[in-house]
């Protein structure tokens, strides 16, 4: 038997699963009133002795049955999941239709129709339909072994396209526990047709009706060539049938070695719904092939995809600087596997280390330098570790950008922050005394006929990096909710973690000193709309998994900006890549840094002081202080 031929003949009939339920259920009834006469009468006298209305009662009977079937919703059973369940609303509704028939039979005075079939044939016909359902589940799930290789049907599948990539998935995923039920697909050509002998069942927004009809347990977005608003839009309408929802990899990743058949989690970059930034991989080869590039804070979630993005182009040697050791541990096995032949030099070192960095640098001479070491934690930074923030994110840049300067490193780039705009916290502040710092030092080894060109790259929110929404919320929605979001209208500027590091490294090969380079990233997404997509995605519903809020933390804002007021940008040749130069207000950033550097510790009240002083507009959370 062909059972692929069988399991594409029961899709097709399924939308018509109730009708034919009723149907066979009615075939039952009738044959178990004959064999109910055969039972009392035998065989010489079961179709002789019968009166003249036998046939009006059988099915006067029948539609009886079905009646109370339709009330009782049998119709609406999935006889492949048949069970217990399932055994006791037949035997209700045969209890309810057979006394019913007897009552009606009895009370019109069709004496001869025996009584003991009248008692008997409820319980034939709860047979009859319950083997009726256990065989066609026992059929169902031989035919799921044959097919799949296992007798456990798990995830039954509704695929989101119907091009090359869904037919490669299909191959793929048919004999490894999953069942690819059916296709969908916006283009009318192809509503009908078959592709891997699995019907294409309608276009895309039909998700909802047919989920529920197949029994289907996950839905594939199968869309890889499709552009991310056209992927984001198939996203939702995958979410809105309330089931599990998996991709296939994207066009890029597919380029990187990612297999079609292979399904995947939806990850932060899929919810983006805007175009990636595309940059100039030429101009970043010239900056970064055959050179020494250093990186600072190597092992974070930026400078680790720092390391992965320029390995690609083949530096001449890579070191890792990072005061992590599990963190440079991680990024330097990963980085071996994956680039075995670039030359890494793994370095455990503080940024806030003078000798050591001047050490560091005198031995490895780099060209380049991408200074990626920071705290970043916003409420953790803005109680009790305000001067640990001033300390790593601005004397810290001051530090290792010295050391670049006097070992005449060709380009040295700050990764900067959109809470460097208008700051209202402590560390959105550091990150604006540290553009400062890098301001400060381009012109200052510019005016000395140094060769250094210092530049910075501020970015908003990276979806996925560590201490960003992501994470949390995965966590919180493993662990069944509730979801936690700070205000219902707080909006966040995101981009991916590959984007990010690709803004980087561009504004390290083109940036020309004293520069701040911005990416536009489009619309602000809304937090909240973020947490209601990943609880979705899951298969998850908000009444299962609730979004609670619990108010805007210290220092927190509503919203971000990329540029302040005073802000005038420049446009370079990149099409979304922007130029932001700053006005630094003549202020000093030397006796901050000075101060700083003379002590190990200060009270947060003072170290808020002294940033207001300097980063004009730095509002501080509760606004005390005086100017």
């Amino acid at each position: 038997m062909n059972w692929q031929h069988l399991d594409s003949l029961l899709t097709r009939i399924r939308p018509h699963r109730e009708g034919l339920s009723l149907a066979i259920d009615a075939v039952v009834i009738a044959a178990c009133w004959h064999i109910t006469y055969l039972f009392r009468l035998g065989f010489e006298r079961w179709h002789s002795a019968r009166p003249d209305y036998d046939l009006w009662v059988m099915l006067g009977l029948i539609v009886l049955y079905l009646l109370v079937f339709l009330l009782l919703r049998v119709p609406k059973g999935m006889w492949r999941f048949s069970g217990f369940g399932e055994v006791q609303r037949l035997t209700a509704a045969c209890g309810i239709a057979g006394l019913l028939g007897a009552v009606a039979v009895l009370m019109a005075q069709l004496v001869q129709v025996p009584r003991a079939v009248l008692a008997l044939h409820p319980v034939v016909t709860l047979m009859g339909l319950a083997m009726v359902r256990i065989g066609y589940r026992m059929l169902y799930e031989h035919m799921r072994g044959r097919i799949s290789g296992t007798m456990h049907e798990t995830r039954r599948a509704l695929v989101m396209g119907a091009g090359d990539a869904a037919k490669l998935l299909i191959a793929g995923i048919q004999h490894h526990g999953w069942v690819v039920v059916g296709l969908l697909d916006d283009d009318p050509r192809k509503l009908g047709a078959r592709v891997g002998n699995v019907p294409v069942l309608g276009p895309l927004d039909s998700a909802g009706r047919w989920a529920p009809l197949h029994g289907i347990t996950h839905v594939v977005v199968a869309l890889p060539s499709a552009t991310p608003a056209q992927r984001r839009r198939a996203l939702d309408l995958a979410a809105g049938t309330g089931l599990p929802v998996v991709t296939v990899p994207t066009a890029a990743e597919l380029s990187q070695g990612g297999r079609p058949e292979k399904v995947r989690e939806i990850e932060p970059d899929d919810l983006l719904g805007r175009e990636p930034v595309r940059l100039d991989e030429g101009g970043i080869s010239e900056c970064l092939s055959g050179k020494v590039v250093l990186i600072t804070g190597a092992g974070g979630s930026i400078g680790s995809e720092l390391c992965r993005q320029v390995a690609r182009y083949g530096p001449l040697k890579l070191v890792l600087y990072e005061l992590s050791e599990f963190a440079l541990y991680r990024i330097e096995q990963e980085l071996s596997v994956a680039f075995p032949l670039v030359p890494l030099v793994r370095l455990v070192g503080d940024v806030r280390d003078p000798e050591h960095l001047a050490s560091t640098f005198e031995r490895q001479r780099p060209n380049v330098v991408f200074h990626a070491a920071a705290y970043k934690h916003v409420p953790l930074m803005e109680e009790d570790n305000a001067f640990a923030a001033l300390r790593n994110n601005t004397l810290g840049t001051w530090r290792a950008a010295s050391a670049a300067a006097a070992a005449r490193v060709e380009r040295f780039v700050l990764i900067s922050t959109d809470k460097a705009v208008n700051p209202t916290n402590v560390m959105g502040a550091t990150k604006r005394a540290a553009e400062m710092v890098i301001s400060k030092l381009s012109a200052q080894v510019a005016a000395e006929g140094g060769a250094t060109r210092f530049m910075a790259v501020r970015f908003g929110n990276v979806l996925g990096s560590s201490g960003s929404v992501i994470p949390k919320f995965k966590e919180q929605i493993a662990r069944g909710g509730p979801v936690t979001v700070t205000h219902p209208d707080i909006t966040r500027f995101f981009m991916t973690i590959p984007e990010a590091a690709r803004l980087v490294v561009q504004a390290g090969a083109i940036g020309e000193g004293g520069q701040v380079f911005v990416l536009d990233m489009g619309e602000p997404v809304r937090i909240v709309d973020l947490a209601r997509d990943l609880i979705r995605m899951s298969g998850h519903t908000l009444a299962e998994i609730p979004v609670t809020f619990s108010g805007l933390r210290p220092g927190e804002k509503l919203y971000e900006e990329l540029l302040a007021d005073a802000d005038a940008t420049l446009p370079t040749r990149f099409e979304r890549l922007r130029i932001a130069r700053l006005d630094d207000r003549g202020q000093d950033v030397t006796a901050l840094l000075e101060w700083a550097a003379g002590r190990s510790c200060a009270p947060d009240a003072e170290v808020r002081e002294r940033l207001a002083r300097l980063v004009g507009e730095y509002r501080p959370a509760g606004g005390s202080l005086t100017r």
